[in-house]
C-alpha cells in the first residue's frame, strides 16, 4: 500500500487530522504538519482567497524552515459551492504545489485535470460504493471512505464491509474516516487494507483547534452514547453532540428528520445566514470516537500517544497524560 504514497515515510503515524468546519484553523494545521500527521482543512475556513493564500504561504515557509521533514498539508475543497470560487482556490493550490487535496460534497471531476497538471493527488470523500466508483472514473487518485460513526456529515456503511468492497475494485490509496479513536484502531484500519486513517474528533479537543473550552469540556465528558445522528441541522445525515443541542433548549425528540438542505440552513444557519442556534458554532459535532477523548492535549502530545499505541508500546485504554490537559 505504501508504494502509492511517497510521503508516508515522512509521517510519525499514518493519520490525517481531518478537515473540520470552524475547527481546523491555521494553528491546528501547522501543529499537525509539524507533529508528523497530514494537516487537512476546509478551504471554506478561510474568509477570503487572500487568507487562503496566506495560510499556504505560511505552511510552505514552516516546512522549508523545519530542521527535518514535515507532513504535508491538505486543503479540502467542498465542491457544491460557487464554481468560480472553487476554480480560484484550485489555482492557489496549484501555484503552491500542494501534494494532496480532498474533495467533498460533489464529484471531483471538475478539478482533477488542473490539480493533476500541478502534480497534486486528488482524494475524493465518498460514503457509498456507487460514489466510490464514480470518483474512480473521474480520475481520483485516492478515496476517503466516510463510514458510520464519523463526526459531522457522516456515512452509513460498516467500515469492514466498505473497505473490503472498495478494495475489490480499487488498488489505489484508501483513507478510513469514522470511529478511529486511537492507535490500536488505526492499526486495525491498516490491516483491513487502508493506507491512512482520518481522525477528527480527537483533534477537536486539542489546544490548537478553534474549539471553545466549553466544547472541549463537553467532548471530555461525553461518550458515543451522547452522539446524535440527525438530518435536522443540515438536511443530511450528520453526527452532533446531543448535550450541545439540549443545552440550547432544543428538544431532540422533536427534530424534523424530513427537512431539506435549504430549510435546515434557514433554521440553523451556516456561514453568514442568521439563526438563533448555529450548527457547528452553537450545536457541536462529534463522532463515535468521542469515547476516546479524555483530556485536551497539544497536537504534539496526541500524535505521540497515537504513535505509541500504533506501535504497540502503550495500553489501548491509557489516556494522554493529564499533565498535558492544560487544566481543561
Amino acid at each position: 500500500m505504501s508504494a502509492h504514497l511517497d510521503f508516508l515515510d515522512r509521517l510519525a503515524v499514518p493519520v490525517i487530522a481531518a478537515p473540520m468546519l470552524r475547527i481546523s484553523g491555521i494553528e491546528l494545521v501547522s501543529a499537525a504538519c509539524a507533529a508528523g500527521v497530514v494537516g487537512a482543512f476546509p478551504t471554506a475556513n478561510c474568509r477570503t482567497l487572500d487568507e487562503f493564500d496566506a495560510w499556504l504561504t505560511r505552511l510552505d515557509a514552516e516546512a522549508a524552515a523545519a530542521p527535518g521533514s514535515t507532513a504535508p498539508y491538505c486543503p479540502n475543497l467542498i465542491m457544491r459551492r460557487d464554481p468560480a470560487q472553487v476554480t480560484a482556490e484550485v489555482e492557489v493550490i496549484a501555484r503552491h504545489g500542494a501534494s494532496m487535496v480532498i474533495t467533498s460534497v460533489g464529484s471531483p471531476a471538475a478539478v482533477v485535470p488542473r490539480l493533476h497538471a500541478a502534480g497534486c493527488r486528488v482524494f475524493a470523500d465518498v460514503a457509498s460504493l456507487h460514489h466510490a466508483l464514480r470518483a474512480i472514473e473521474s480520475g481520483a487518485d485516492g478515496l476517503v471512505l466516510l463510514t458510520a460513526g464519523a463526526g459531522g456529515h457522516t456515512g452509513w456503511a460498516n467500515p469492514f464491509a466498505f473497505v473490503r468492497a472498495v478494495r475489490d475494485v480499487f488498488d489505489g490509496p484508501l483513507v478510513l474516516a469514522g470511529g478511529l479513536s486511537d492507535g490500536v484502531a488505526l492499526r486495525a484500519a491498516r490491516t483491513l487494507g487502508c493506507d491512512l486513517g482520518s481522525m477528527g474528533t480527537r483533534f477537536i479537543a486539542t489546544r490548537e483547534s478553534l474549539a471553545s473550552d466549553a466544547y472541549r469540556q463537553m467532548l471530555i465528558g461525553s461518550s458515543l452514547d451522547d452522539v446524535l445522528l440527525t438530518r435536522a441541522f443540515t438536511g443530511l445525515p450528520a453526527s452532533f453532540l446531543r448535550p450541545s443541542a439540549e443545552r440550547l433548549g432544543i428538544d431532540v425528540s422533536m427534530l424534523d428528520e424530513s427537512v431539506t438542505v435549504q430549510e435546515a440552513r434557514r433554521r440553523f444557519g451556516g456561514g453568514s445566514d442568521p439563526a438563533p442556534n448555529q450548527r457547528w458554532t452553537d450545536i457541536w459535532s462529534a463522532g463515535h470516537s468521542v469515547s476516546g477523548v479524555n483530556c485536551a492535549p497539544t497536537v504534539d502530545a496526541l500524535v505521540a500517544q497515537l504513535a505509541r499505541e500504533y506501535q504497540g508500546e502503550a495500553v489501548a485504554t491509557a489516556p494522554v497524560e493529564r499533565a498535558d490537559s492544560g487544566g481543561h
